[in-house]
Order: structure tokens, then sequence, then C-alpha cells
């Protein structure tokens, strides 16, 4: 091999799309088999099947499970999951292609595809919808056996996943005994954060058995800090300007427990139980000042200390029974699945004026229950030439209790809302597909499924509010090789998907802000919040088309290119009102709205390959890099900058790791890029967001195959996170910029296989 190897592969990339007018080899008779789920049926005796069975059972490597699979997906296995060794998942998610995170590094919310906010990915955990409020940063990497992008949805999988979707598979299946032991301790800003992971495969006779239990314990600071300066535009001279500070220190403590209990029959029938319990709970201490240097609308406190009890405990079982039903007919797929997550918090909070006189107390507890039940059938069958059946319906109930109660100086606050609230939302799905093989160039998924939801939720005085809502979406993916024996592929989807608003969007109870409280005045930089209870879902058609090829020796060089168009876009958006908390005095409310139409579109770049594959003699380091660029527009909002919220202009991962011959080390490192930039929610309101630069690194010490030492370095640069919100209004431009201090996380882990 020479130096030009990459630009040969890249340029051949390009070449695939021209061979549609070449002549390539001819169609054998016998027709490959269609790509297999992980829970696809045994297929009649065949050349098809005698491949199949010659895997010996064997799920594949990732790269060998992408490239079968008709529908676009980037599969991602135990060995990259735990090669930095983080400390929770979304933390390996961010090295992802076209997996962005946002927030500080280190303090992120829930992983987006395509860098699009406010809910289009779709987020499972074992093929079922997470919970409400439920983070991934809740489940550990050690109890996770692989991660499934998929970038375009399947009839099978859903449809409520306009981005994409990212699923979760925990540990499972039994290749050999496993008693994995970690043991590991980090440091954040001097303080000690410790954990403890145990993994355990077995058998007992027809049995198989997957056991993952965590133990942490948590302890974290954090400290921000803001500017906020409003001038009057006509004449050029600041009214306003307000500095304010906050430190919090969090201890938080708790347990993640799942297991996997598989049992299967001599003919080939299968039963699966699955329990999931994960409990934490800690307190949250946080002290706050304000300093205003100008301006007559004073800040109602100079100083606020507050503590926070709370707890958080989800409980879930899943269950699963597949058989065939006679001898030649389908295979059944049941599923039922029962889960509760319980939120609870208590918050003690005292505001203080500049000479340390207690001006309020606020004491307030909050409890969110949601329960959601789930059942499912799936229908699936190996029809003659080369195709493969799925249909199948879902029902899904989910039910929401919201309570909250607010005592200011011993007066409850917001009494027409009541104390409690509910909300409860009933899906059903109804789909079919068939994934075709029609001859060893070409393959094709097909696929229909219509999904209806039915919210109730209370407003004030226990008004009752309906939205009913429906989506049809029609769902087609094709594969296409020049050559039957070329490990290049031509990949396009044409699809339809949907997102629902969640019940917490559609509950009214409001949020004042505590700056301006009511009643009184506040501002659009200082606006309450509060539910819609009339969101319509959001619509998208999408397109992408995606050229991979995948190199001899493992790898793959891929880039993919997708478009989607969206209609009724929700976005939040902040208007006066009249409100019943606030009598005779209108406050800036944020809702959330649908607001019409949007686009956006983007190409994502990927490769992964060793440095010798490239270079003539050259190391054989791991060198994994991903790019991707995003471009969007909101119709309904004037430009510049009308992107979709949250989407940055790229995103930028950079990685390789190296073990040295003859010694024990292993070393890697990541640098996650994602530049600054500026979204314009309405007319008048814009938010710039900062550069995010993380970089990574890990040393891994091999004693023996049953024993290793991780040293884990993460976020090393330890940038702030500034964020700058303006609003025009008239004369008066309102700016607020605010920022987060990160830093440098150290981790030592020791891994121990009994």
């Amino acid at each position: 091999m020479t130096l030009s190897f990459l630009c040969r592969q890249l340029a051949a990339l390009a070449a695939v799309l021209a061979a549609a007018v070449s002549s390539h080899a001819q169609t054998p008779d016998v027709a490959p088999r269609p790509a297999a789920a992980a829970s696809a049926p045994a297929a009649p005796a065949s050349a098809a099947t005698t491949q199949r069975v010659e895997v010996t059972g064997a799920r594949g490597s990732d790269d060998e499970q992408r490239r079968r699979s008709t529908a676009a997906k980037i599969v991602i296995g135990r060995e990259e999951i735990e090669r930095f060794g983080d400390s929770n998942t979304l933390e390996v998610l961010k090295r992802l292609p076209g997996v962005t995170i946002p927030g500080a590094p280190g303090r992120g919310g829930p992983p987006r595809l395509r860098g699009m906010g406010g809910g289009f990915t779709q987020l499972l955990v074992d093929g079922e919808r997470i919970p409400p409020g439920f983070s991934l940063e809740s489940i550990p990497p050690e109890q996770i056996e692989r991660i499934e992008i998929l970038r375009a949805p399947t009839a099978e999988t859903g449809a409520r996943a306009i981005a994409g979707t990212i699923n979760i598979v925990l540990r499972e299946g039994f290749r050999k005994k496993v008693n994995d032991v970690n043991v590991g301790m980090q440091v954040e800003d001097g303080r000690v954060s410790t954990g403890a992971g145990w993994t355990r495969n077995d058998t007992f006779g027809d049995w198989i058995v997957n056991t993952s239990l965590f133990l942490f314990r948590r302890n974290v600071a954090n400290a921000s800090e803001s500017h906020r300066e409003d001038i009057d535009t006509a004449t050029g001279a600041p009214v306003l300007e307000r500095d304010a500070r906050s430190a919090s220190v969090e201890h938080r403590h708790g347990v993640n427990l799942n297991a996997r209990i598989q049992w299967r029959g001599e003919r080939g029938d299968s039963l699966m139980i699955q329990p999931m319990f994960i409990d934490n709970d800690g307190t949250t201490r946080s002290i706050g000042t304000i300093d205003q240097t100008l301006g007559t609308n004073l800040p109602e406190y100079a100083r606020s200390d507050a503590q926070t009890d709370g707890r958080f405990t989800l409980k879930r079982l899943n269950l699963n029974y597949n058989h065939r039903l006679f001898d030649t007919g389908p295979r059944l797929e049941w599923r039922a699945g029962f889960g509760q997550g319980h939120w609870r918090s208590h918050s003690l909070r005292g505001e203080f004026d500049s000479s340390g006189t207690r001006l309020r107390t606020i004491d307030e507890a909050t409890e969110s229950i949601d329960r959601t039940t789930t059942l499912s059938l799936k229908a699936s069958a190996v029809a003659g030439a080369g195709h493969q059946l799925v249909s199948g319906i879902e029902l899904e109930h989910n039910r929401r209790f919201d309570a909250k109660t607010t005592l200011i100086d011993g007066v409850q606050q917001l009494p027409e809302f009541g104390a409690d609230l509910q909300a409860s939302a009933r899906r059903y799905a109804v789909y079919a597909q068939d994934e075709w093989a029609i001859n060893p160039n070409w393959a094709v998924h097909g696929g229909l499924r219509t999904e209806g939801i039915a919210t109730d939720s209370e407003g004030a005085n226990a008004q009752i509010v309906r939205n009913r809502s429906s989506v049809t979406t029609p769902l087609l993916h094709a594969v296409w090789k020049p050559d039957e024996k070329s490990r290049d592929q031509v990949r396009a989807s044409l699809t339809r998907s949907y997102r629902a608003p969640n019940l917490s969007q559609l509950i009214a109870r409001p949020g004042i802000n505590r700056v301006d409280p009511a009643p009184g005045p506040n501002t659009e930089l200082t606006a309450d919040s509060a539910g819609n209870a009339l969101l319509r879902p959001e619509v998208a058609l999408g397109l992408d088309l995606a050229v991979e090829r995948y190199l001899a020796e493992g790898g793959v060089l891929s880039a993919n290119l997708f478009h989607r168009r969206i209609t009724d876009l929700i976005r939040n958006v902040v208007a006066l009102e009249d409100v019943s908390w606030s009598p005779g005095q209108p406050r800036f409310v944020s809702r959330p709205q649908n607001i019409g139409r949007a686009s956006t579109e983007g190409l994502e770049l990927e490769a992964k390959f060793r440095l010798d594959q490239l270079i003539d003699d050259g190391p054989r380091t791991e060198v994994r890099a991903n790019a991707s660029i995003f471009r969007s527009k909101v119709d309904a909002i004037p430009g510049p900058d009308n992107r979709i919220t949250e989407q940055p202009g790229r995103t930028v991962n950079l990685g390789a790791d190296h073990r040295f011959r003859g010694t024990p080390i292993t070393i890697g490192a990541n640098w996650n890029h994602t530049p600054g930039y500026r979204t314009r929610l309405d007319v008048d309101r814009v938010i710039v967001q900062s550069e995010k630069n993380a970089v990574d690194a890990f040393a891994l010490w091999t004693f023996n195959p049953e024993a290793k030492l991780r040293l884990s370095l993460s976020n090393l640069l330890a940038q702030d996170s500034v964020g700058t919100t303006s609003v025009q209004s008239g004369n008066l431009l309102e700016t607020s910029r605010s920022a987060s201090r990160t830093f440098v996380n150290t981790q030592l882990r020791l891994e121990l296989k009994l």
C-alpha cells in the first residue's frame, strides 16, 4: 500500500455512484438472504439459509451487522464502548457519528442526532422508548452490550424519529461465561466520586442469565456567572447592569441493577424476562448572588441560599415470548412492558437583601409519577423469492401524576392549579414491512406504519383538555451493490416520520420566574413558563442517500446526505399574557407553539481504519474520524440564523488509539469539536452559543487477560460554556450573557475478569 491509499478509496466511493451505467456481474440464480434483524425468524433450507448457519450463531462484527442491514444503521460494540473508560453513557455517545450533546462537557442533556434539539431523536433502551424524564446518563457503560444508531426510521422500530434513533442494548446473550468486576474512582475539581460494577453471564440448564449491578457515589460542583445589560438603542446608553453568580455542590449516590433471563426451547421457542431497577438520591446545596450597579428596576433579592433533596426511582419489567405458529407458520413475538418512574424533590430556599435580612422563604415540594404499560405482537415470516415479512400491532398507555406545592412565607401559590395535576396518553400503532432481497445487487425494505395518540391533561381549575392526533408514515429503504462481491454499496431512504409533544409540554401548570416573581411585571429574559395542551405533532418528510466502502481488513469509509422537511414545528414562543397568577399585571410567558414549516439538510462523513492500511509497514494505530455539516431554516422566522433550535453548523470527532507491541500499554485520545453558532428564535430574540472543544485521553495497562488498569482523562481543555440571549423590544435591547465552568475529570479504574 502507498500514501495514496485514502485518496483512491474516496475516489472509488464517488465512482460507485456512476457505476449504474456500467455493466456488472451477472445475477446468479440464488438470491442472497435479506438482512437479518436481531429477532429474525429461521429461514427455510436454501443457499441463503446455509450461509446464515455458517456464521456459527454469532451476531457478527459491528461492521458486518451494519453492512447487512438494509436500513442505514451504525453498530457500536463493547470494545468501542469501553475504550475510554467513560463514567457515563453520554460521554460515549458524544464521539459517535452525527451525535451532539448539549450543554457543558460532562454536564450535557439528552443526545441528539444531526444536531436537532427539541426531542427529534428517538431514544430506546432494548427497543423500548425510555420513560419521560429518564436520562441515558443513568445507565453506566458497563451495562451496555452495544449501541445502535438508525439514521432513518423503520416501520418496526417506530416513526417518532425525525432525526433518527439511538437504541441502547443492555448486556445480553451467552458466548462465554463472564464474571467481570470494575472498581474505580474519579476526581473533578478536587472532589472524589467512586463507583463499582459487576457483570455476570451464566447458564443454568436451558436458561441464560445476564446480570449487571452498578453502585456509585457522586460528588460534583457547578459554578456559573451571568451579566445582564439593557441598552437604550436610541441613545446608546445602558439603562441596567446586573451581575449574578451561583455555585452548587451535589452529593448523590445510587444503584443500577438490570438482568436478562432467557429460556430457549428445543423448537426455537424462547422466553425473556428483563427487570430493571434504578434508584438514586442526593442533596444539592446552592448559593447565588445578584449585584445590580445600574437601573431602577431592582431585583427581588441580593442573595439566595437553597438546599434541595431529591430522589429518582425507576422500576421496569419487560417480558418477551417468541414462538412459531404451527410447524411452518409465522413466528410470533409477544411483548409486554410495565414501568414506573418516580421523581421526588423538596427545596427550601431563603432570599436575603444586601444586609443579610431575610426577605422571604420559599418551601417547594414536587413529585411526579409516570406509569407506562405496553403490549405488542409481531409476526414475521420468510416468504418466497427473498421476501421477509414483518407486521405487528403496539399498544401503550402512559399516565403522569404531577404534584407541586409552593409556599412563600407559608402562603400557597397558584391555588387555581391545585396541588395535583394529571395527564394521560394512549397510543396505538399498526405496521407492516417487507425486506426483499431482489437479487445479489439489490435489497429493498418497505413499510407502512399508522400511529395514533390521544392525550388528556388538566389545566387551571381542573379543566380537562383533550388532544387527538394520528400519523400514517410510509417508509422505503434500498441498498444497491454494483458487484455482488463488492464491499461497496449505496443506500437510499425515503421516509415520513413525526414527533408528538410529550406530556410535560401539554400540562399547563406554570413555572414562575424567581428573579422577577409574580405578582408584578417581568421581562422577556425573565419570562414564566407554561405548557400548551393544544399542540399538534411535528411531521417530516425525509430523504437519505449514503455511499459506503467496507475495507478488507476491517474499517469503513462512508458519506451520507440527508434532508428533512418538517411541518407544524414546535418552538417555545415568549409573549405577553394576562395570566391568573398575576391579576391586573400582564406577564411574559414562554409556551410551546406550532409555528409552521422548517427544513434541515446535511452531510455526514465517517472513516475507521488502521494506519497500516494507509501506509506500507505503518503502525497498527486505530483511527476513527467523523465530521458532519448541518444547515436548517425555520420558515416563520426571518433570517439570517433562523436555524432549528440548538443545531450547530457542524461537528467533528478525531480519535486514535495504539497498542505498543511488546508492552502491556495501550493509549488513545479523542478531540470533539462543536463550533459556536447563532440562532434567531423570533424576530426580536437571538441566542448565541460558544464553541465547544472536548479532549479526552486514556492509558490502559494490561497485566494479563484477567486484569487491567485504566487511566481516563476527560475534558482536558476545561473550556467554559458561554451562552448569550438578546431581546430587542422597541428601543430597549436586553442582553444576558452566562458562563458555566467546566473541570478536568480524572478517573482510575481496575478491571477484573474473575
